[in-house]
């Protein structure tokens, strides 16, 4: 079973790294021996495939150095059970490629670790390469912490393992380095190993001595041929790789958007799932991008953001289950825009179309519910205005005495009896026009 590559795998570390890191010529396969209780397979093939990248992070203007990137053979693993006695064998995942970053020691503490990680998350399900769903387990972190004073080399590291979430990460790191300073200030040696993390105690505790490279007896493996990657195989692939999140990120900057409004599309695409093939689904972004063509930017991210994606999260939803289209956004912006339904109609149209799954057009369902905006003489308009104030003396009053403030909740009641049809500037205006009388 390990005699057959699966180009999938190879083209997705491909895919990983095109942009990021340089590609050798020839890539030859190794055995590594492990010798750890836990590992029920105890040699793994592994096959580095990139070497010498760099990634920008996200938050912080740091650049963190990417040592290689490699190709590896899962392995089962096994669970003890203290008190029981008993032991666990999950081969769920034993034999499957996977991909192994390799990240130089450029970070300082723990949040410049975590900005790493969830940049390289984004920059992962961008491609197409993985969904880097850490809580699925098909994204995981081993980070080496060590600790020295300004000025020192760097002190002896630990490895802690199989790191689930970005939050535990930190913590974890937080707590290894503690660890590490509270043993050095009692003159204690900080011994090499691998770690693991205890979750509800919040602390590392020891799993074996760490291993250094000899210790691996790393041997060529003598059933898989070495892999050759060619100029133009690495050039196709560069050819065909997405937009990536940094260049994503200044083109919609660019646009006049708000870094807040940049952030919420980028944050609802980094949850998209990643099919089988590295397939994407239609992200926040690219709706985004179709919507606004032809709009105004600001006007669509606004709708986006904070109408659509809104209403989504109060219904549980996620936005790969968005039934609305991207001709019926783009013509209910076109109708509050234009003046033809008012915002609080257009949140109408919003809303019912979430709830019926409506394949109509806003402005058919603007004609059926009547919620054109009122055009006329201004007689309707007066009305709702005298029975608001009417029904509200006290408001009524407060801003005859010179609170124009609470003239907002008098135009509440007008837009109530307007079903929302009245706009909201003429609506003000005329309110004020009467209570000056």
């Amino acid at each position: 079973m390990y005699e057959r590559r699966d180009r999938g795998y190879t083209e997705a570390a491909c895919l990983a790294v095109g942009s990021r890191c340089c590609f050798p010529g020839v890539i030859s396969h190794e055995a590594r021996t492990l010798k750890f209780s836990e590992i029920v397979i105890l040699v793994i093939f592994t096959a580095p495939i990139a070497r010498n990248g760099r990634l920008q992070l996200d938050k912080d203007d740091i650049v963190v150095r990417v040592k290689q990137l490699q190709l590896e053979q899962d392995t089962g693993k096994s669970t003890s059970y203290p008190r029981t006695r008993t032991t666990a064998i999950d081969l769920n995942r034993a034999g499957m490629g996977l991909m192994e970053i390799v990240s130089e020691p450029d970070m300082r503490s723990p949040e410049e670790a975590g900005d790493y990680v969830r940049t390289l998350q984004a920059l992962l399900r961008s491609v197409g390469s993985s969904d880097g769903n850490m809580e699925q387990g098909s994204f995981r972190c081993d980070v080496n912490v060590s600790v020295n004073r300004v000025g020192d080399p760097p002190g002896t590291r630990c490895e802690i393992k199989n790191l689930n979430s970005v939050k535990f990460m930190m913590v974890a790191i937080t707590c290894e380095a503690f660890r590490q300073i509270a043993l050095l200030e009692r003159g204690v040696p900080v011994a090499q190993e691998t770690r693991g993390f205890n979750e509800e105690k919040a602390e590392t505790y020891s799993l074996r001595s760490k291993e250094d490279a000899p210790d691996y007896r790393y041997m060529p493996d003598p059933n898989i041929p070495p892999l050759l990657i060619g100029s133009a195989y690495v050039n196709a692939i560069r050819e065909r790789m997405p937009e990536l999140p940094d260049a994503t990120r200044e083109r919609l900057l660019a646009q006049g958007l708000s870094q807040r409004d940049v952030e919420v599309l980028m944050d609802v695409d980094s949850g998209r799932e990643v099919g089988l093939d590295g397939e994407l689904g239609r992200g926040a972004v690219a709706y985004f991008d179709e919507v606004s063509r032809g709009r105004d930017p600001k006007a669509v991210v606004n709708w986006i953001t904070h109408e659509l994606l809104g209403q989504l999260a109060f219904r549980n939803e996620t936005f790969r289950e968005n039934p609305i289209s991207v001709e019926q956004m783009g013509e209910l912006v076109d109708l509050v825009q234009g003046g033809k339904v008012t915002g609080t109609s257009g949140k109408t149209i919003l809303r019912h179309i979430l709830s019926t799954r409506s394949s109509d057009l806003p402005s058919k369902i603007a004609e059926d519910f009547k919620l054109i905006a009122s055009d006329d003489d201004g007689a309707s308009l007066e009305k709702w205005c005298r029975e608001a104030i009417a029904a509200l003396p006290q408001q009524a009053e407060a801003v005859r005495q010179g609170n124009p403030n609470v003239v907002n909740k008098i135009m509440g009641h007008v837009m109530k009896a307007s079903r929302g049809t009245a706009k909201a500037q003429d609506v003000r205006a005329m309110l004020l026009k009467l209570l000056q009388q």
